[in-house]
């Protein structure tokens, strides 16, 4: 519980408590609840730290509060979730967006594609990747394609709010549905955790579907990487994420599937965590 008529400096302190038990960042978790709370951003509660919060306002953030100590992740309580510059709207019927998965995005605007590329991603999610690549090239042609209807829906809803045109939404497991399409590049954030992985039990709000994989968490990886040739332009390219262990494995199955150019970049924490190649048909 929190003390009556705290102000918000004596709110941060007593949220920051509370959430060490569960959060490795119990302050910035805790601005981020007043911020949601107040619609405020960060600077506010640093220049009126004497602000005393309401009966009404504290009345509203105790069930906040006790959703996060209960493990429900912020970006579900909030309902949105930033990625690459853009906010999202998330929902539980679909992952939430990382800041290691912007590496991807990254690496994507860093090749060298055609002016009017067609771009396609696989297990969507909330768009995040395909919304990013959107708003950042907007003469490239986005398509996000996922197996839950759910997470189709809420990706067409992103990209209404962000006004992005040039990007579309379908039901499809993985390339079921696109029958006779080409890209030139094809970007993935598939299930990759084994299902005995440890770390599970902290995403236990998150959708297992897309979280685990078979195979040592390698068997949605194989399968792209072993269908994405037949909807590849020449030269066109495959990026993956992955574990932080399975960079090797995910290299060798792109050099073996005809992929080229095959490397592997790491995230902020400095683990491996996307991998691909450049598919060049007859050279396998």
């Amino acid at each position: 519980m929190l003390q009556a008529a705290p102000t918000l400096q004596q709110c941060t302190q007593q949220l920051s408590q509370q959430l060490s038990a569960i959060s490795d960042n119990p302050a910035h978790e805790a601005r981020l609840l007043l911020c949601h709370l107040l619609s405020c951003q960060p600077g506010y509660l640093y220049t009126y730290p004497e602000r005393v919060l309401t009966p009404s306002e504290l009345q509203q953030l105790q069930p906040l509060l006790q959703r996060r100590l209960a493990g429900e992740p912020l970006a579900y309580i909030f309902g949105h979730w930033p990625f690459y510059g853009l906010e999202l709207a998330v929902a539980p019927c679909t992952l939430i967006p990382r800041s290691d998965t912007e590496i991807l995005v990254e690496q994507a605007l860093a090749l060298t594609l055609p002016a009017q590329a067609r771009v396609l991603d696989l297990g969507t999610g909330t768009g995040a990747i395909a919304l990013a690549l959107a708003h950042n090239r907007p003469q490239w042609q986005l398509t996000g394609v996922d197996l839950q209807s759910e997470a189709v829906a809420l990706a067409q809803r992103n990209a209404q709010a962000l006004k992005l045109s040039n990007v579309d939404f379908t039901v499809s497991s993985w390339f079921s549905a696109l029958s006779g399409q080409r890209y030139d590049l094809i970007v993935s954030n598939p299930p990759y955790i084994e299902a005995a992985d440890p770390h599970l039990a902290a995403l236990s709000f998150e959708p297992l579907s897309a979280l685990v994989a078979a195979e040592q968490g390698l068997a949605d990886l194989a399968q792209i990487i072993a269908s994405a040739p037949a909807y590849l332009q020449p030269g066109g390219w495959l990026w993956l994420e992955h574990g932080y262990n399975q960079a090797e494995q995910v290299q060798q199955l792109l050099s073996v599937g005809g992929f080229r150019q095959v490397s592997s970049v790491r995230d902020y924490g400095g683990n491996w965590r996307i991998s691909g190649g450049q598919y060049q048909p007859g050279d396998n």
